[in-house]
């Protein structure tokens, strides 16, 4: 395995939320809802490891239909921050910088989407 994705930017900043949640999700107050903590985690990690597994396809049609398998946990996950939001396990401003760095990561898998679609 070559690991090419490990240069891609979006793999990057993908890897960097999912432990960034992961460190969030440690607190205390997540540890009495396991249900939701490990969803979360989930989500997360599901980003960067679609990304890594999109890159590793031969072809760039396999590699698009992982990317897009990511922006669905991405969406994934900005749903369940919002919950754990109303629910009060992370405050407006928590919420708030993650769905930046949420809103950021898609748009930059959206570019690699484009770039990597085979071309009719």
């Amino acid at each position: 395995m070559g690991g090419g994705y490990r240069k891609l930017m979006v793999w990057q900043h993908a890897k960097a939320l999912a432990v960034h949640v992961y460190q969030l999700t440690a607190l205390d107050l997540w540890n009495k809802d396991w249900g939701l903590r490990d969803q979360v985690r989930r989500a997360a990690v599901s980003v960067p490891s679609n990304i890594a597994e999109g890159d590793a396809r031969s072809s760039d049609k396999d590699s698009v239909r992982f990317f897009r398998i990511s922006l669905g946990s991405l969406a994934e996950l900005e749903t369940q921050l919002e919950i754990a939001k109303e629910i009060g396990y992370i405050t407006e401003e928590q919420l708030a910088a993650l769905l930046s760095r949420t809103e950021a990561l898609g748009a930059s898998l959206g570019a690699l989407i484009r770039s990597r679609k085979p071309k009719p």
